[in-house]
């Protein structure tokens, strides 16, 4: 979903359910473009990775279809990934009102509770059709899945999470995000359906990028 319109492009954010092996992708199609499949950073964004690793970073947003989407696609790619690669999830603020459900998602991580809560935000905002845009109404929906009010309050406006959402918007920034799910790689490179021409495609240039800088010195 783009940053502006929120609407998708091209054609690109159709997902297909059958992911290709990379090996099997690129041998059937020809190597991804820089400029035409993925970005090359002018600066290199920040990563959070000890040497040795590559970050592999997911933009996306709660109430955005797209990624609804795509989450059970990328979830189970993200199971293969090699122990060298480091993934993580960065929810987006394209404005203000994005900001509660970015807290959200950091007060699930400080509380472990992503695992259990991450894909039940998806089905309870694009499934069930609840309004989970606002602070209060996000609160009684935690509630309601069993977590002790004060101590999930208590993370949703701490220090931390708000430091957090702050790193979120800069690597957002820093990876140029225009719409979401997009992926970031290592610092050095940006790639989403518009570019890809679709998610399913995002994820083999994304794993041509992995090996790529994984060669490189």
């Amino acid at each position: 979903m783009q940053r502006r319109a929120f609407v998708t492009r091209h054609g690109s954010l159709i997902l297909s359910t059958t992911l290709l092996s990379p090996a099997l992708a690129l041998a059937q199609a020809k190597a991804p473009l820089a400029g035409t499949d993925f970005m090359a950073l002018d600066r290199p964004a920040p990563v959070e990775t000890p040497a040795g690793k590559i970050e592999l970073l997911e933009f996306f947003w709660y109430s955005c279809p797209h990624c609804n989407a795509f989450e059970p696609v990328l979830s189970a790619w993200v199971q293969q990934l090699p122990k060298d690669v480091v993934f993580k999830r960065v929810p987006v603020n394209f404005r203000d009102g994005f900001e509660p459900q970015q807290r959200l998602f950091y007060a699930l991580e400080a509380l472990n509770l992503l695992d259990t809560l991450h894909t039940r935000v998806f089905a309870a905002i694009h499934v069930e059709k609840q309004n989970l845009s606002q602070a209060v109404a996000i609160t009684d929906w935690v509630v309601k899945q069993g977590v002790d009010r004060a101590r999930f309050v208590e993370q949703f406006n701490s220090f931390s999470v708000s430091a957090k959402a702050k790193r979120a918007k800069q690597l957002q920034e820093a990876y140029k995000v225009d719409g979401v799910p997009a992926l970031g790689i290592a610092g050095r490179y940006y790639t989403d359906g518009a570019l890809a021409q679709s998610m399913n495609r995002v994820l083999q240039v994304t794993d041509y990028l992995i090996d790529q800088i994984r060669r490189q010195p």
